[in-house]
């Protein structure tokens, strides 16, 4: 029976970068491992994109168009619910390990709350406190402090932690480097929370608990260290998927011309300058080799973790859940990090491990999202979901039933209403308008700009998303058929958190 539940988030998790998914390079064992001891859903997408909408979206249970956190520092309205409170209310003590990039609603604080000045606070109903649990900001503290306290010379400016030591190896100047940082393999972040989370679980003895991790990599800046930073010939690496040139691919969407134009290289590495869209074929293939051997990191880590559950005696009574906040596009259509449209961005996976499932070693093909987290956690505790949740229970999957009435296709969303200036073709509209939606199912893609034009994908024949076939008049009815539906989901997802309810004269009627 499940006691425990043990929520694990790596950041910027591409969905094809498992091993057991049959990628010809990175290296999972351990996530191979769990999946082969649980579930494995191929088909699963997170909800919006960056941190702060999608992380809303996981732990709320709800769509972007119903909890708007729409950007990195949008207020999480208090009024909605999340999967911390829920469980605090059936008697768990939900504990954080890592981040949840949420903004405190400014309407219940007070002017000097530092929580409405950043979005790096902490979901309400998780705790992080001398009891247990530890949050990380943007630059790793406390884990800069633990580094300083093992003898690692940690630099004043953060983002030098990230490059070689100079002592040791040469200047990279402006590009990627495959030379490793200062801190050592058991001193990355992924260690860090890991061994926090250990001493925490080993305290509570038989009481059962409520952990969420939260990893950072494979989250850029890209750097890793000795002896992943040798684990894969940049040589060897796949080449990205992308047109001949950078004005080829930007002539798809005056959208994506403006992000190539923007998206800056020193979000990516340490060093960097210009645009990430500049970077050339020899820095991405190391950017990409960097990137594989993050992952290979993160998996030794979910290895040592999951051993120490199996050890203590806790594996068997704890639900295990492996995902990602969103993908990351490694290069594909010259983009680098998580903005836009394209299924990189927003691909990532899910590997299930519930001790109470009837079946073991299930790979779902059907469509799942990251709302549909909320659910299946509240499900595997036997507490009842809210009506307002627009998720689905994933038990059905985890017992080898696949329900006749499941989802056709997935839906994200992105607003970059806040980064206008980086990703917007023109300033002439309000914020409202920088905003797209996307519906996708096994065969065609959709993108709906509020104030630009559409796209429209044929996946089987265009699987790399290279063709915008809006202006087609052979796709007419598959385009309006889509148009259809999104409007149909939004809908029926719109906020409905007392929708069902009908006052009466015998009372309020559910």
């Amino acid at each position: 029976m499940v006691k425990n539940v043990l929520l694990i988030t790596a950041d910027q998790f591409r969905g094809d970068c498992l091993s057991v998914r049959g990628h010809d390079h990175v290296q999972t064992p351990n996530l191979d491992a769990l999946a082969g001891d649980g579930t494995l859903f191929e088909q699963h997408f997170c909800q919006a994109t960056p941190c702060s909408p999608s992380r809303a979206s996981l732990l709320t249970g709800l769509y972007l168009m119903n909890h708007r956190v729409v950007s990195n520092g949008t207020p999480l309205d208090h009024r909605h619910d999340n999967i911390a409170r829920m469980v605090r209310r059936n008697g768990y003590d939900p504990v954080l390990f890592g981040y949840t990039d949420q903004t405190r609603d400014p309407r219940i604080s007070s002017e000097d709350d530092p929580w409405v000045r950043t979005y790096e606070g902490v979901m309400p109903g998780f705790r992080t406190d001398a009891r247990g649990g530890v949050m990380l900001d943007g630059y790793g503290q406390p884990w800069r402090q633990w580094l300083a306290a093992r003898g690692v010379d940690v630099p004043a400016a953060e983002m030098d932690l990230y490059l070689p030591d100079p002592a040791l190896y040469p200047d990279p100047g402006n590009n990627p480097t495959l030379d490793p940082p200062r801190f050592a393999a058991e001193e990355t972040e992924t260690a860090f929370v890991v061994n926090a989370f250990t001493d925490y679980a080993e305290k509570q003895g038989t009481t059962p608990w409520f952990a969420h991790l939260s990893l950072l990599r494979p989250h850029p800046p890209f750097c890793v260290p000795a002896p992943y930073n040798a684990l894969f010939d940049p040589a060897a690496m796949p080449s990205p998927v992308r047109a001949a040139d950078i004005a080829s691919e930007a002539r798809q969407h005056p959208f994506l011309a403006a992000l190539l134009a923007q998206n800056p290289a020193h979000f990516f590495i340490a060093n960097g300058t210009g645009r990430a869209a500049d970077f050339d074929t020899d820095q991405v293939a190391i950017l990409r080799a960097i990137y594989f051997a993050m992952i290979a990191e993160v998996d030794a880590q979910m290895g040592r973790l999951i051993a120490w559950l199996k050890a203590h005696g806790q594996y068997d009574q704890t639900l295990i859940i492996f995902t990602s906040d969103h993908g990351e596009m490694l290069g594909d259509h010259y983009i680098f990090g998580k903005a836009g449209y394209f299924d990189g961005a927003y691909h990532i996976p899910l590997i299930i491990r519930d001790p109470d499932a009837a079946r073991r070693g299930q790979v779902v093909q059907q469509f799942t999202e990251n709302i549909d987290l909320v659910p299946t956690i509240l499900n595997a505790l036997g507490m009842a979901p809210p009506m307002a949740l627009n998720g689905h229970a994933l038990q059905p999957f985890l017992n080898g039933i696949e329900p006749s009435d499941w989802r056709q296709e997935v839906h994200w969303e992105f607003d970059f209403r806040h980064a206008a200036q980086e990703f917007a073709p023109s300033q002439n509209s309000c914020g409202d308008d920088h905003q797209l939606a996307v519906i996708r199912n096994e065969r065609f893609k959709y993108v709906h700009f509020a104030a630009l034009p559409a796209l429209l994908f044929d996946l089987q024949e265009d699987p790399n998303e290279n063709h915008n076939l809006i202006e087609n008049p052979n796709y007419s009815a598959v385009l309006s058929s889509l148009r259809s539906r999104m409007l149909s989901w939004r809908m029926r997802y719109s906020g409905r958190g007392l929708s069902h309810m009908l006052a009466t004269a015998d009372g309020m009627m559910a």
